[in-house]
């Protein structure tokens, strides 16, 4: 506890001087409020480990990828989710690490892609499902990737369903800045292949980005981490032009070692990208999609479903062929 107050006071001391630069929802820092990333003892990985130890392939899957702290993703399969978002940030507390979490569960989610589709049954209950995400997480330090491609997905969204969608992050923002002052919250704004970085900025602001501590990129994609750089500080040259502000980005590295072959959907020959670490080009670079699971039935994932972790796709992922 003492520890946290002082990360805490020092946070705070250092204030005004980050508000020149990104403004945040939060005060408290939650990466000095932990003594490094937390690795999920159930990621799909580490079960495919633990049930076939005889495989040829479990030792370079248990190396390369069970062990690396990656996110955890909620959506309507993870039960009553206050309760198993808790109890996964909890168990996090109790080793003195940070949990990423990605929730995934916004009313129309992947209405154009479609091997994702899903969701909340409506827009309030939505607002009921992310009012108790934040509720479970609390004042303990995580970190949450807010809604994969909920911005860059508009192309199948009237312009009634756009503007429902922006109330629906909006109102998750100002949750979690009430319920989850130790969390930061990012706020997806897709790849630098899918939609302009004018256009991105135009719509994360739109949906509250100044409520959010920053912005996510290359969620479930390939593209390197000097491409998204790159498109992370064009989107805030938007935003510093446009509305006056800028943010931090962080970028998931899981699959990005080769970069992009232009296919989204469980592509060929992709490989494991930098591990989960602090800075690397953005403010943090993470495993959010897990390596090896599936992105739907498709690609090298044909007769899959989204989630299901395939053994011979993660082996391959981690030598790039």
């Amino acid at each position: 506890m003492r520890r946290r107050i002082r990360a805490l006071v020092a946070a705070l001391s250092a204030l005004p001087l980050a508000l020149v630069v990104a403004p945040s929802a939060h005060a408290a820092d939650p990466t000095t409020m932990t003594s490094g990333f937390y690795t999920d003892p159930d990621s799909s990985a580490k079960k495919w480990v633990a049930a076939n130890p005889g495989d040829g392939r479990a030792p370079a899957i248990s190396t390369s990828l069970a062990n690396t702290p990656m996110a955890r993703w909620f959506g309507a399969w993870s039960g009553t989710i206050g309760t198993a978002a808790g109890a996964y940030v909890g168990a996090a507390d109790q080793q003195d690490k940070l949990p990423i979490l990605v929730a995934y569960n916004i009313y129309l989610r992947d209405s154009c892609g479609g091997h994702s589709g899903g969701g909340a049954p409506s827009a309030s209950a939505y607002a009921t499902w992310i009012a108790q995400f934040a509720g479970g997480i609390a004042g303990r330090p995580a970190v949450v990737l807010l809604e994969p491609d909920s911005l860059a997905d508009y192309g199948c969204l009237n312009q009634t369903q756009i503007r429902e969608r922006q109330g629906m992050i909006s109102g998750a923002l100002a949750e979690f800045n009430r319920q989850s002052p130790n969390t930061w919250v990012y706020l997806d704004a897709g790849n630098p292949g899918w939609v302009s970085a004018a256009t991105m900025a135009q719509r994360l602001h739109e949906a509250g980005l100044r409520q959010a501590h920053g912005f996510s990129l290359n969620i479930s994609n390939y593209y390197t981490t000097d491409q998204n750089t790159a498109y992370g500080n064009a989107v805030n040259s938007e935003l510093a032009a446009r509305y006056g502000y800028t943010k931090p980005f962080v970028v998931d590295t899981s699959r990005n070692g080769k970069g992009s072959n232009g296919e989204w959907c469980n592509a060929a020959g992709r490989r494991i990208g930098t591990p989960t670490r602090l800075g690397g080009g953005a403010e943090m670079l993470l495993w959010i999609k897990a390596p090896g699971e599936s992105d739907g039935n498709c690609g090298v994932g044909t007769g899959s479903t989204a989630g299901q972790f395939l053994p011979e796709a993660a082996y391959k992922m981690i030598y790039g062929y």
